[in-house]
């Protein structure tokens, strides 16, 4: 009887000082709670190295990496040419337009317009010829931009 007392009274003191320790721990998911505020204003911008006439922003994520957000601006007059790209990217217009072509023509988005280009898909990029463009960019995965020839 009195082995299992103190076995009994071990595994209960283990599984008090386990779950304190627990308790004390930082919590992972507090971080993701956190609340993100960032203007373009505010925003530090990065020529590309790859392509100029583009500069971004990055608010999340790692564009070399995986999924991320960025503010993006193309130079007025910025042509990307035909290209894809492996994942899917979302944009909404903030200021001058951004200037996408496909097979079913062309779009102009606009400030508060949304546009998503599915990964794989044909299509070609700019800023407006006068006004630039300057816009916010997410997408599920890295960034690539691949020509289409």
């Amino acid at each position: 009887m009195k082995k299992s007392s103190i076995a009994t009274a071990a595994a209960a003191a283990v599984l008090v000082a386990a779950s304190l320790g627990i308790a004390q721990a930082p919590k992972k998911s507090a971080v993701a709670k956190k609340a993100v505020y960032s203007t373009p204003d505010q925003a530090k911008f990065v020529d590309s190295t790859n392509s100029p006439g583009v500069s971004m922003a990055v608010l999340r994520g790692d564009p070399d990496k995986g999924p991320h957000a960025t503010f993006t601006k193309f130079a007025p007059g910025f042509d990307a040419g035909m290209h894809t790209h492996t994942a899917d990217v979302w944009i909404v217009g903030i200021k001058g337009a951004y200037v996408y072509k496909d097979e079913a023509g062309e779009k102009r988005v606009r400030p508060g317009d949304y546009l998503r280009v599915p990964g794989g898909h044909k299509h070609q990029s700019g800023g407006d010829k006068t006004e630039g463009a300057l816009f916010y960019e997410e997408a599920s995965g890295k960034f690539d931009s691949i020509p289409v020839k």
